[in-house]
């Protein structure tokens, strides 16, 4: 009896199989036949996943085709003026303000309407340049603004019934050569406060004062009740000459605006001057008992002046430093550190850090402003309900300190004053939440740049 040894089953494939023009194909793929024979069904799926894989790319390459056609046909869309006004001299600056347009000129100021673009004042007494302006609505039709001119003076203005008024200029002093040009002004939002950065011949510092708005107002409305009583006056004083001239007159009315009152409004007040940081040196103090004596509301975070480091320890320390990267000081250059004189400040609304005890909290007022030297790793924070009888010559130091890894190189703040963003000069962003004083990302540019600018779109 004949058994079979193995049970009945299909052969495995083997090359007999193959068809003519599978071996072909194989041949012209692999001629040196190092890849792995696929048994069937797999060469099957192999070769309709490569049909698909190849349609694709085919699509792929079409819609790229036509993608490149069509980038010639489409146009950017043109934007053409609405209106335009214009100007008797050249025009260095503008800025808005309410319904007005203020425009700073080579020879002083000019305001025109936004409704229909109508010039209805200009100021040219001084005769200056003006190169920067800021202005802020104070309600009631009337503005404050803050120019400064070529030669870096300060002008501070008040625009009320189409009439521009100088209140004072606040950098000026009677020697020339003691002046201190303006090289920053910064208005807050509502006018309650504005901020101007000095540069001296060695030194720089930031000045704020208070603009008393309040009392401004009032004085508007007072010179404007006394323009109307003034006017009223001069046509009943015209008719009465017509009619006893003529017999019959015809009642024109004079324009408040063109009637002159003395308005005499108060100056704005010096609440705080903030200097630069000062180099750190070595300790002055004894021991740490002296320097706990000097950390106000029991506050361990500052400027890091109070420390127990001595003049050695840093001589030591920066002799180790040079002998370690001697090679690239030669090649590099040694770098003084000198007292910055450019900074970069804000003015913050209220939140959770900035409401000191004794504060009354307004939504719409700043409570203190944010301040950055260049080149200087701390972003200080001041309060601005200070005593005005502090001394004037001491240094006024910080209320909030944030430390930062790197150099601050740029910041901004949102329009809602609760995001604070700065970037380092290590090319990092950081989002600080204002309201609750901590960081919301911090983000890395992975390519060496530098960072000059910041905002909040």
């Amino acid at each position: 009896v004949n058994t079979r040894k193995h049970p009945l089953g299909i052969p495995p494939p083997s090359e007999k199989d193959w068809t003519k023009e599978d071996q072909e194909d194989f041949f012209l793929l692999d001629p040196d036949r190092k890849r792995d024979v696929l048994p069937q069904p797999f060469r099957m799926i192999n070769k309709l996943v490569m049909q698909v894989f190849e349609n694709a790319m085919e699509i792929i390459e079409r819609r790229e085709m036509l993608q490149e056609a069509q980038k010639p046909k489409v146009q950017s869309k043109k934007c053409y003026p609405t209106a335009e006004f214009q100007v008797t001299e050249r025009a260095n600056c503008l800025a808005v303000s309410g319904k007005h347009i203020f425009v700073g000129l080579s020879v002083g100021l000019t305001a025109f309407t936004m409704c229909d673009f109508k010039n209805v004042s200009t100021w040219d007494a001084a005769k200056t340049e003006i190169c920067a302006i800021h202005a802020s609505d104070l309600g009631n039709e009337c503005h404050v603004l803050l120019a400064v001119d070529e030669m870096g003076l300060a002008w501070l203005f008040c625009f009320h019934k189409e009439s521009f008024l100088l209140i004072k200029i606040l950098n000026e002093v009677e020697d020339i050569s003691q002046r201190s040009p303006c090289v920053e002004v910064v208005l807050s939002p509502g006018g309650d406060y504005a901020g101007i950065l000095l540069q001296g011949n060695t030194k720089a510092w930031l000045e704020i004062y208070q603009l008393p708005k309040d009392s401004w107002l009032t004085e508007m409305e007072k010179s404007a009740g006394a323009a109307e009583e003034l006017a009223c006056s001069k046509r009943r004083s015209n008719c009465s000459s017509e009619v006893q001239n003529m017999g019959t007159f015809l009642l024109q009315k004079l324009p408040v605006s063109a009637i002159q009152v003395d308005i005499e409004l108060d100056p704005p007040v010096l609440l705080l001057t903030v200097r630069p940081p000062k180099p750190i040196t070595g300790t002055s103090f004894k021991g740490p008992l002296d320097a706990l004596k000097e950390v106000d509301d029991d506050s361990m975070l500052g400027l890091g002046y109070n420390h127990l480091i001595k003049d050695s320890q840093w001589e030591l320390q920066e002799a180790i430093f040079r002998s370690i990267y001697q090679e690239y000081l030669e090649s590099v250059g040694v770098i003084e550190e000198e007292i910055p004189r450019y900074a970069t400040f804000h003015f913050l609304l209220p939140s959770r850090i900035l409401v000191g005890p004794e504060m009354k909290e307004q939504s719409d007022i700043p409570v203190g402003i944010g301040v950055h030297w260049v080149g200087n790793h701390n972003f200080c924070l001041y309060f601005l309900n200070r005593s005005l009888n502090e001394e004037a010559g001491s240094d006024l130091k910080p209320d909030i300190v944030w430390p930062c890894a790197a150099p601050i190189a740029c910041s901004a703040v949102s329009s809602c004053s609760r995001y604070l963003a700065l970037a380092g000069e290590d090319v990092t962003i950081t989002i600080w939440d204002k309201h609750l004083g901590y960081p919301l990302s911090v983000t890395a540019i992975l390519e060496e740049r530098f960072i000059r600018s910041i905002h909040f779109l």
